[in-house]
Parts: C-alpha cells; sequence; structure tokens
C-alpha cells in the first residue's frame, strides 16, 4: 500500500508565483534530470521554468510513486488518486486554472498548469505540499531528487545457517525463508552436507522452535531449497523421473512434518551452457508435479530465479509465475559482490520479468552482502517504482546497522 506524507522542498525550488504561464514565459529548465530514489527517472518533457516556477511532467512522477493518474480530455482535468492508510486522497488539477482541488478543497496554485508537447507540468512546489516523498534540488547538478515515501511492502527473509546472529529482525519480516535443505551432488533431496543443512538446537532454541515461533507470529515460514548444479545435481534430477519423484516426495513431507507453511525452491545455475529450451522444459515439469502435490498439503510455493538479464537462460518466467505464489528475481551477482550491483541490470531484469509475469507476483532479490547504507534504498526504489509485490533480503547475518536504519526510512517494518 502507498503511503503520503509530508514532502520536504529545498528553498531553491519553491520559487514565486505569478500569472498563468504564456508561451513566451517558458523555459527550458537547461538540462534537468529527475531521480527518484537514487536512479534516474524517465520523463517525456525536460522540466521547465515557467514565470519563476519550476514545472515538472505529473504523471511520470506521480506514477513512479504509485499514485493513480487520470485524464478528463474534454474537461482538461488530471485526477490522481492515493490512499494514505484507509484514507483515499483525490487531487484534480484543471489545465490553465491556478485553483486545485484536494479532497473537494480548493487549493491556490502559483503557476496553472500547462501542457507542453502533450505533457502536464505542474508546479513542484505544489507536488510537495500534496504527495508524501522528499525533494531537493542539486543546483551545480541541476538534478530535482525526490525520495519515495516510506510505505508498507511486502518482505521477505532469508534466514541460512550463519543468520542467528540477526535471529531478532525476523519478527520484522512478512516471511521467511529457511535454507537449511538441498539437493546433493547425488541428485538426492538432503537435510545434510555443506552451507544448507539442518542446524542443532542451542539449547531451548532449535530449529523447530524457530519454525513455530515464524507461523504463530502469522509468518508463513518457508523451507528453502538449494541447489547451484555445479556438480550437474540439479541436472541429473529433472532427468530422472524416478529420482525427481523421490526429491518431490521428500521435499514436501519435510516441509510438512517440520511445521513449514511453504517451499521456496532456489535451483540455480540452469541454462548457462547446453540447450536451454530443454532446461526450461524439464524444471517447468519439475515445478509442476511439486506445486501439485505442495497445494495437496496446503503448502505455498515459492520460487527463486535468476534474473532475464544474466547468464542462466533455464527459467520461463511465464510459466513459474503461473505455477508459484511468487518468484524472487535475484537480481545480484552482476559482479564480485563485493561492491553495489549496478542500479541499470536491477532495473532492466525487473522490466524484463514485467513482460513475462505479473508484477504481484514478482519480489525483488536484495543482497546485503552487495549493497551497503548508500545503495540499498535504490534498489528498493525500484521495486517500488514498478510496484512489485515486495523485496527478499539475502539474508539476515549480513545486514550492517547502517543499512538496516535505511531500510527502515524507506518501508515499514514489523519491529
Amino acid at each position: 500500500m502507498k503511503h503520503w506524507g509530508r514532502l520536504l522542498l529545498c528553498g531553491a525550488l519553491l520559487l514565486g508565483g505569478g500569472a498563468a504561464a504564456a508561451p513566451g514565459n517558458v523555459s527550458a529548465a537547461g538540462g534537468v534530470s529527475i531521480v527518484l530514489d537514487g536512479y534516474p527517472l524517465p520523463f517525456p518533457v525536460e522540466p521547465a521554468v515557467m514565470n519563476g516556477t519550476t514545472m515538472v511532467p505529473f504523471r511520470a512522477i506521480s506514477e513512479a510513486l504509485g499514485i493513480s493518474v487520470q485524464w478528463n480530455q474534454s474537461a482538461k482535468v488530471i485526477t490522481a488518486t492515493g490512499k494514505t492508510g484507509e484514507t483515499t486522497k483525490i487531487v484534480k488539477l484543471t489545465i490553465g486554472s491556478k485553483t486545485a482541488q484536494v479532497n473537494g478543497t480548493a487549493v491556490k496554485l502559483a503557476v496553472a498548469p500547462q501542457t507542453v508537447r502533450g505533457t502536464t507540468m505542474i508546479p513542484l512546489s505544489f507536488f510537495s505540499q500534496q504527495f508524501g516523498a522528499a525533494v531537493s534540488w542539486n543546483q551545480a547538478a541541476k538534478t530535482v531528487s525526490i525520495t519515495s515515501p516510506k510505505e508498507e511492502l511486502y518482505t521477505l527473509a532469508f534466514y541460512a545457517i550463519s543468520s542467528y546472529s540477526q535471529y531478532n529482525l525476523l519478527g520484522g519480516f512478512d516471511d521467511a525463508a529457511f535454507g537449511w535443505s538441498r539437493i546433493g551432488k547425488d541428485g538426492e533431496f538432503t537435510t545434510t552436507g555443506g552451507d544448507f543443512y539442518w542446524p542443532q538446537a542451542a539449547g531451548d532454541v532449535s530449529p523447530e522452535s524457530i519454525v513455530q515461533s515464524a507461523s504463530t507470529s502469522g509468518q508463513t515460514p518457508y523451507l528453502m531449497v538449494y541447489s547451484s548444479d555445479s556438480s550437474l545435481e540439479l541436472t541429473k534430477n529433472l532427468e530422472d523421473a524416478a529420482l525427481q519423484a523421490r526429491t518431490i516426495d521428500s521435499i514436501v513431507n519435510t516441509a510438512a512434518e517440520k511445521g513449514f507453511k511453504g517451499i521456496m525452491l532456489d535451483l540455480e545455475g540452469l541454462g548457462l551452457t547446453g540447450d536451454k529450451a530443454k532446461a526450461q522444459s524439464d524444471y517447468n515439469a519439475f515445478v509442476r508435479n511439486l506445486s501439485a502435490k505442495a497445494r495437496a498439503q496446503g503448502l505455498k510455493l515459492g520460487i527463486a530465479v535468476h534474473p532475464l538479464n544474466s547468464s542462466y537462460g533455464g527459467y520461463d518466467y511465464k510459466t513459474l509465475g503461473t505455477l508459484a505464489d511468487e518468484l524472487v528475481i535475484m537480481a545480484y551477482a552482476y559482479g564480485d559482490e563485493k561492491s553495489p550491483e549496478p542500479a541499470d541490470k536491477v532495473d532492466e531484469a525487473i522490466r524484463l520479468a514485467l513482460k513475462m509475469t505479473s508484477k504481484d507476483k514478482l519480489v525483488l532479490g536484495i543482497s546485503l552482502q552487495s549493497e551497503n547504507s548508500s545503495s540499498v534504498n535504490t534498489k528498493i526504489g525500484l521495486a517500488k517504482r514498478y510496484d512489485l509485490k515486495g523485496i527478499a533480503v539475502w539474508r539476515l547475518g549480513l545486514i550492517a546497522q547502517a543499512a538496516w536504519d535505511q531500510m527502515n526510512e524507506s518501508i515499514e517494518f514489523g519491529n
């Protein structure tokens, strides 16, 4: 749900009013760019200065903030609708009129909205008063920087063997995926072995008690199943019907017996080489069989997938999106994972995914192994910009305090 609040604006942009702009009173803002949550926002018309007031393209900014916009051609009225909690806010702007309507109340504008090459331009100062984002102006760079408002957004935490140090953060997430199982090198499902295995209890705290606590608090605890296919263990499983059937039965039975409410597949490495279409078809069949048995046990199904702009072409987003409750786009590991992921690559990964499946199924994976306090909200901002279902954080145990503080500035966590 999108939240609107008070919008702050640097004084350099709060310029004076004047009469409605005529063509002679309009000047280009001179290469002004708009950045939303640290990443450029495309817009059809550059910001302009009209009678000393900075005007910005209304629809481009509003829709990027999740605000619904409608245009009435005959009345020349643009209507923006959003919510704060359960309260709906409706803003109506009329081209050429210096009076706006905000929930039926008249509000004066410094400059009337204008149409420039088919795009409605409104005073940035009015935008600052009505819509929940912080705005600043960098004169040297000629950049309008917008920070989206804090909002409620679905959050999933990945919890692995080394995550207990941040167990206290777990309750703040909506759901959690516990990385305690894998497909071993022999192609069999297992809860033993390296990195992804069933942990030992520590005093009164056991893996079962952690899962039970998550479930009791209203979270969906997922059993995460990992494979890298580094030894072709996943390929072996997909091509052996009997082995695959055993694996699916073991996954579903383990999830049900251990108190999980869902299964999260993190089966990586498909389609790097060989027949990508066959890899997709084989994986679709595996997921289809698993989905049927999971549903019969009342279990949800999530799938972590490589981004479509990666080297791994074995993932058919369109089909997988129909079989799973959510797809987690692992939009990371583009480089050495020691520095923030390139935002343009993450942006591209989202746009490619949206061509294949619904935004309501897509969760943006964000690696806190790569991101830091300066970059994490840019990635969260992209999930908000495209109105995705939410974000998934890899992983607890890796979140620096400064990054956690920044994340709490962007989205509502439960704790």
